[in-house]
């Protein structure tokens, strides 16, 4: 019995000791340079302030982040996966801001059995027929925002609605989710280049057809040049315009200014949402950045909490495949927007709120105006057969 007590005492001393050595690898691979960088510095920021806010741990592990710029350019991200999988043997990996890219690189992640703890990029193929057991999403399924969107505009009875939208995947999933609550006449469908950043012919193209409203989806340095040029050409006050969380969020409405008090737009995060993870986030991550923060930076910020569940539930056992997706699978956690909860395709079951940019003392920022959607399952959940 006392030889016993002695090995048990002895295992649990190695096992504490294995847990202060060890430590968590994450590759993090997002866009930190050029036109749709804005949005990968804020998911960057919003990682850091949650690894601050735990210790600079996972479960008790030390955690180690290697970062890289990925530039939006699919080749370049390829490499940096690669060499955080094979090199850097990295226990995570997350960060993709754009759904091309991570297309791009999935395949590569899936097979080396890598988890992907997704805080932005959502395609559709991933969330239906193509889900995978290593891909986990903590921000949205690409059309859901575009679907809120829908849903409202529906409700307002405009009928002749312009649609815009990039030419890549986020950009198709965009208008297919807006359309599938949107019983209304479409006016046009249009897709713009990637990255574009003159929308002249677009505007006059707009003028011209004179639809009811318009709406439109365009990230990073593309939304804010779009809007600054609509409000310039004086289409603001004259034919309203919709548009997703990301499209207006604290970076554009930065950039853009005043005038776009009293746009509508949709999200799953909103500044005003009163659970305590995400006072602390806003609050912290004012003072930090002296900014205020973005979607971006609120699923930044999840996407460290759910690799923290994960790691906690396993007790630092890192090396166990089945164990690590079980324990992200059934991770429960308040995120910023609330109780965080995954979908059986490894997208979040979540609610989706109506924001509406105003004025608030100095301040032109978003407010929390409505729900569109309370516990939103994406359309292609049904497709996928992971078990």
């Amino acid at each position: 019995m006392h030889k016993i007590l002695k090995l048990t005492a002895l295992t649990a001393l190695l096992s504490t000791s294995a847990l202060a050595q060890g430590s968590v690898k994450i590759g993090f691979v997002s866009t930190l340079s050029g036109p749709g960088s804005g949005l990968g510095v804020d998911a960057r920021d919003g990682f850091n302030l949650a690894l601050r806010h735990l210790g600079n741990k996972f479960g008790g592990l030390n955690v180690d982040v290697s970062f890289s710029d990925d530039k939006q350019d699919a080749d370049t991200a390829r490499q940096a996966v690669e060499k955080a999988i094979k090199r850097d043997k990295v226990d995570f990996l997350t960060g993709i801001i754009f759904s091309n890219l991570m297309l791009a690189v999935g395949d590569t992640i899936f097979d080396s059995k890598t988890p992907y703890v997704s805080l932005n990029a959502g395609p559709s193929q991933y969330a239906g027929k193509d889900c995978n057991p290593y891909f986990y999403n903590v921000a949205w399924q690409n059309d859901n925002l575009h679907e809120a969107m829908g849903k409202y505009v529906q409700s307002r009875k405009f009928d002749g609605v312009y649609l815009l939208a990039p030419n890549y995947p986020a950009g198709k999933d965009a208008l297919t989710g807006f359309k599938r609550f949107y019983k209304g006449k479409v006016a046009a469908e249009m897709y713009t280049k990637v990255n574009q950043l003159d929308f002249a012919a677009e505007i006059a193209q707009i003028r011209a057809a004179r639809p009811r409203a318009v709406y439109t989806f365009q990230p990073g340095g593309s939304g804010i040049n779009f809007i600054k040029q609509y409000a310039e050409a004086g289409l603001l006050k004259e034919i309203p315009l919709f548009l997703p969380g990301f499209s207006a969020d604290a970076d554009v409405i930065k950039a853009v200014g005043p005038s776009m008090v009293g746009i509508f737009n949709t999200s799953q995060w909103t500044l005003e949402l009163a659970n305590d993870t995400n006072k602390k986030f806003v609050e912290d991550f004012r003072k930090t950045y002296n900014r205020t923060p973005s979607l971006y930076a609120a699923q930044g910020y999840d996407a460290a909490l759910l690799m923290n569940e994960a790691v906690k539930d396993l007790k630092g056992n890192l090396g166990n495949d089945a164990a690590m997706r079980k324990a992200l699978e059934n991770a429960t956690f308040t995120s910023t927007h609330g109780p965080f909860k995954m979908g059986a395709n490894h997208y979040p079951i979540q609610d989706i709120y109506l924001r509406q940019v105003a004025k608030k003392g100095n301040e032109v920022v978003n407010r929390q105006v409505g729900k569109v959607f309370t516990a939103h399952v994406d359309a292609y959940a049904r497709e996928c057969k992971m078990k």
